[in-house]
């Protein structure tokens, strides 16, 4: 007998999340604590961008590993008769930073970037990794400009997330244990998330539990009674600055005090009779602009997606990526785990906000400074240590990102849907497929977010999803490279997208990632 063994297998079910339904607001999140946690905010009076900071603050808590105090991000708004916004809260380097500071090895990494190697990788872990932690800047200017309730408020949410800590259950195991080698060469992150030495291992039996993060809820209570400004000119920033600097990192006083977001006109582009909004700065909206000029000729009949659409979008992604990296340069996680968060909100005066936020790594830089339990994100890898490219590292530098929050308005102008993804180079595939199975062959939320997508991250192949039906398969294969994998839990293979829909009669429907078993949509009673 010759027995050849078949692909391993790793998740023997089917999987089904359901979207939620209200005529109010609604929060999607890949945290349902933290949709919890704006859903609180609409309840108490507060606007969708009250609803959003306050989440966010409570993904620091909730969702480390991709998003928090010491992150960066972009943020769309568009409210019905309003112009569409962009904030930008986008990483930018330290003043201080010198290339010289990070010298190649001569071989190459391969971790999120094909980069060359840098000595001691102080390019992607440490006190020498981190970009000017700008998410609480953007989250400020957010509220100034569209928040109706008090910062304190805004913020005691997550000041109770924090001092009842972060949930202790096997999914914190999983995401612990990924960064677990390098979170043990910081004391900090080393007593928080690996007591004994382990990544914290949820009980046998009976409720997961809680671990408190550090000076983490401390930080926050100050914020709420000093203000978000406090971050970056009051006690919290002489707190930052003094740890950077005892552990002989590069971000400084200044930078902090210098730092402030930005708010812009967003891109607005119009699709099949739609407008999108597109965010400025150093997003995927160039790319995502190409590959909707690319797909205009594609094949749309039908109620779904079929092999032609999928030939189409796979060969339009290998263009449009193709001219992406020679122009713009690199950018982005091609692999490994997503770093990323995104969150839609919208309000029962139908304003919506698109936000995407992130550390770049899981666990960014594995950093926890001491004195305020920030986990600071690891941004100067987003930068290329070779001198002279497009993307090359250097001071006071924006680079390139992949994210892309969106926001859908519809032919009269009025906001529609708010969506967006984690996962790196794998969100725009996402986020434009979700777009085009909602608004361009008429899915519900639920029916798309249930449908098989692929990806494609580069110039050259793809990724698909084995349930995808054969003939598409088969399509696939004959015009490339072509992996066919699982869309597991642990987000390797897939972006994470969510979405919030506003339909004809004023419904809205929100739906998150059927995969991640954390996130959630809810909506206001």
């Amino acid at each position: 007998m010759t027995y050849q063994p078949a692909d391993h297998t790793s998740q023997h079910w089917q999987v089904t999340k359901p979207a939620a339904s209200g005529r109010r607001g609604m929060v999607a999140s890949q945290s349902r604590a933290a949709a919890e946690a704006g859903l609180a905010i609409l309840d108490a009076g507060g606007s969708a961008a009250d609803a959003a900071v306050g989440a966010a603050f409570a993904l620091a808590v909730t969702e480390p590993w991709n998003s928090g105090l010491g992150g960066i991000g972009f943020t769309q708004v568009a409210k019905p008769g309003g112009a569409a916004e962009t904030f930008d809260f986008g990483p930018v380097s330290p003043a201080g930073l010198d290339p010289a500071d990070f010298p190649t090895t001569g071989r190459w990494k391969q971790d999120l970037f094909a980069w060359p190697e840098v000595v001691g990788d102080r390019n992607i872990h440490g006190p020498m990794s981190f970009a000017i932690p700008s998410s609480v800047a953007g989250y400020a200017l957010l509220h100034e400009r569209h928040g109706r309730l008090p910062v304190r408020d805004v913020l005691a949410p997550a000041v109770a997330l924090a001092n009842r800590g972060l949930a202790q259950d096997w999914y914190t195991l999983l995401k612990v244990a990924n960064a677990a080698s390098t979170l043990r060469l910081y004391p900090e992150s080393a007593c928080i998330y690996l007591p004994n030495g382990l990544p914290p291992v949820p009980p046998y039996q009976g409720k997961p539990g809680f671990f408190r993060q550090g000076n983490l809820s401390a930080t926050l209570e100050r914020l709420q009674h000093a203000g978000f400004r406090d971050f970056y000119e009051g006690d919290v920033a002489a707190a930052i600055a003094a740890d950077v600097k005892e552990a002989g990192g590069i971000l400084s006083a200044k930078d902090l005090a210098n730092c402030r977001a930005r708010v812009v006109p967003a891109v607005s582009v119009p699709w099949r009779g739609r407008t999108l909004h597109l965010s400025a700065g150093l997003t995927a909206a160039p790319t995502f602009r190409r590959v909707m000029a690319l797909m205009e000729s594609a094949d749309w009949s039908g109620d779904a997606p079929g092999t032609a659409w999928h030939l189409a979008f796979a060969k339009a992604m290998q263009e449009a990526y193709a001219e992406r990296l020679a122009g713009l340069g690199d950018a982005e996680p091609a692999g490994a785990d997503t770093c990323t968060t995104h969150l839609n909100v919208c309000d029962a005066d139908g304003m919506m906000v698109s936000m995407t936020t992130t550390l770049l790594s899981s666990m960014g830089s594995r950093v926890v400074l001491p004195r305020s339990g920030v986990l600071m994100n690891n941004g100067v890898m987003w930068f290329d240590p070779q001198p002279g490219s497009a993307n090359a590292i250097g001071p006071n530098k924006r680079p390139l990102t992949n994210m892309s929050p969106v926001i859908v308005a519809d032919a009269a102008g009025t906001p529609e849907m708010a969506l967006g993804a984690s996962g790196g180079r794998r969100i725009l595939a996402a986020v434009f497929q979700m777009l085009s199975l909602v608004s361009g062959f008429g899915l519900s939320p639920e029916d798309a977010a249930h449908f098989p997508r692929i990806d494609v991250s580069g110039p050259e192949g793809a990724t698909a999803d084995r349930r995808l039906p054969q003939a598409t398969l088969d399509g696939l294969a004959a015009a490339g490279k072509l992996e066919v994998v699982e869309h597991a839990v642990l987000p390797v293979n897939f972006a994470c997208p969510n979405l919030i829909l506003i339909g004809p009669d004023g419904t809205r429907t929100g739906i998150t990632d059927v995969m991640s078993p954390w996130s959630a949509a809810l909506a206001q009673a």
